[in-house]
Formats: structure tokens, sequence, C-alpha cells
């Protein structure tokens, strides 16, 4: 465990290639959003070697490369709530994406809202 909320698993590449590194920001970040809502979060993606990113369709210069993003779902919360409490949270900070089924959420050293 890396904290009391998340397992070094949960955040390795889903290629099984064993890439697990991920930035303590983030787990910070995410540690803020399971207390917010009390509820559990889900890590759909989070560590991505160069191989799984492009088969995923990710960007050459993606977070996920560096073990600085996750996509992330919060058991039973609207993605759009999640994504307006990390904006307000971080609102000169991060990357922060809105999707119709999950939130993006980064620890880039500048401001990015998609």
């Amino acid at each position: 465990m890396i904290n009391k909320y998340f397992s070094r698993d949960e955040f390795a590449c889903k290629c099984g290639c064993g890439f697990n590194t991920v930035d303590f920001e983030l787990v910070q970040v995410l540690t803020t959003v399971r207390e917010h809502f009390d509820k559990p979060v889900i890590i759909n993606s989070s560590c991505r070697c160069e191989i799984h990113n492009t088969m995923v369709g990710g960007g050459k210069k993606s977070q996920h490369l560096l073990g600085r993003a996750a996509d992330i779902v919060v058991k039973g919360v609207d993605p759009i709530e999640v994504h307006s409490f990390l904006n307000g949270h971080a609102p000169e900070s991060y990357g922060i994406g809105k999707y119709n089924s999950f939130t993006h959420i980064d620890t880039r050293s500048i401001k990015a809202r998609w």
C-alpha cells in the first residue's frame, strides 16, 4: 500500500509490463479527492509504458508516461462533480480533463484544462 487508500498495483500500467512508478503529489491529490467525497476512487488508467500509451491513443507527451496522471472515477459521483471539485481545489495548477465517464488529473507544472 502507498497509503491507506491506494496500492501501487492500482497505478500500474495495464499491459502488465510492471511500470508502476507514481508521482507522490498525484497520490496526495487523489487522497484529497477520496477524503472529500468519502467514497472510493477507482483508477481506470495511471502509469503507461510507451507501447501501451500508443495502443490506447495517448499523446506523445502524456503525463501518464511519467506516472503523473490518473483517469479516475469516484464511486457514485458524476465525473462533472469530480472535475468541478478538482478545479476548485487547484484553480491555477495541474491538468484536469472532463470526460463523460471519468475525470483526468495530472500533476504537470502548469495549468491545463479540457
